[in-house]
């Protein structure tokens, strides 16, 4: 069988047009690859950037602590505090007539030099009047009191009125412990 110049070049362009087709499938691989590299490379300067913003506003981010922390309470070391919380709270639903009816202090838990008790207020029952006026005493009580999960519905049989629940956040600062004495 003889092959003419014809099919000779007819098989080297179809050959060449493979060869170009396979480096352009690789080729167009490596260029998504380098493309999400770039967007990776792009996001971490930026997360970089606002991270060095962070660190030029230390001065202040400190004063702004240094204001603050006057208003967050200090407790001994060894003393519960949940009774303390517990009393600010009924303190502020006596004195606008809201009912908490159901309550469970959680666990105390340290976030950096900070200390965060939660209480969960599974169940009051007041006005809006009522519940308005105790979300504002607590913003006004001066202590760092923060809701971070709140549920309103209204009572049924019972118009005007509304029940539901939330989760009180205390934060608050403990003395640090006086260095023991070694023993002489």
């Amino acid at each position: 069988m003889t092959v003419s110049s014809r099919e000779k070049a007819m098989a080297a362009v179809t050959v060449m047009a493979l060869l170009y087709g396979v480096l352009l499938l690789t080729l167009r691989g490596r260029l998504d690859a380098i493309r999400l590299l770039r967007a990776e490379q792009i996001e971490q300067r930026n997360l970089l950037a606002q991270r060095e913003q962070l660190i030029a506003e230390r001065g202040q981010w400190e004063a702004q602590y240094a204001d603050l922390q006057d208003l967050m309470p200090v407790f001994e070391p060894d003393r519960r505090v949940d009774t303390y919380w517990l009393g600010v709270m009924d303190r502020l639903a006596a004195a606008n007539e809201l009912s908490i009816v159901k309550r469970q202090v959680g666990s105390e838990r340290q976030v950096g030099d900070v200390f965060e008790m939660p209480i969960d207020c599974r169940e009051w029952e007041g006005s809006l009047e009522a519940f308005v006026g105790f979300l504002y005493g607590l913003q006004a009580e001066g202590a760092m009191l923060d809701i971070r999960q709140l549920f309103v519905k209204p009572a049924p049989n019972k118009p005007a009125m509304l029940r539901g629940s939330f989760a009180l956040h205390c934060a608050y600062l403990r003395q640090e412990a006086p260095p023991e004495e070694a023993a002489p």
